[in-house]
């Protein structure tokens, strides 16, 4: 599946949380708008744009080979979809949970909120 704007929100959701498991970043990034920014819950912005996006991945994927994300729970409304979902950074192991709140516009990923 590829980002364009003819998807449904939860198809763009679904779409890059597959290739995030695959760890394909160029289609993980695909997803995202080129001024995409990520912020932790009524908090600080910890990323902001395309390129320090990819930057992040790039670093997560390198030290985490295992990583993966299950999702528990999905709500949609509008063009805001919310995940629950559980991380295994060491394929089986501990894992943690997380809640994104993902705001897309013109069929890509706007704004991702994380609650940790």
């Amino acid at each position: 599946m590829s980002a364009t704007t003819t998807l449904q929100p939860l198809d763009v959701i679904q779409g890059q949380l597959d290739a995030y498991n695959r760890q394909d970043l160029d289609a993980h990034c695909a997803f995202f708008a080129d001024d995409v920014v990520v912020a932790d819950l009524n908090g600080a912005v910890t990323i902001q744009g395309a390129q320090a996006y990819r930057a992040k991945y790039t670093q997560v994927f390198a030290d985490f080979p295992r990583n993966r994300a299950e999702l528990v729970n999905r709500i949609q409304v509008g063009n805001t979809v919310i995940d629950h979902e559980r991380v295994f950074r060491q394929g089986e192991g501990e894992s943690f949970e997380v809640i994104a709140i993902y705001t897309l516009a013109g069929g890509r990923i706007a704004r991702v909120d994380f609650a940790k």
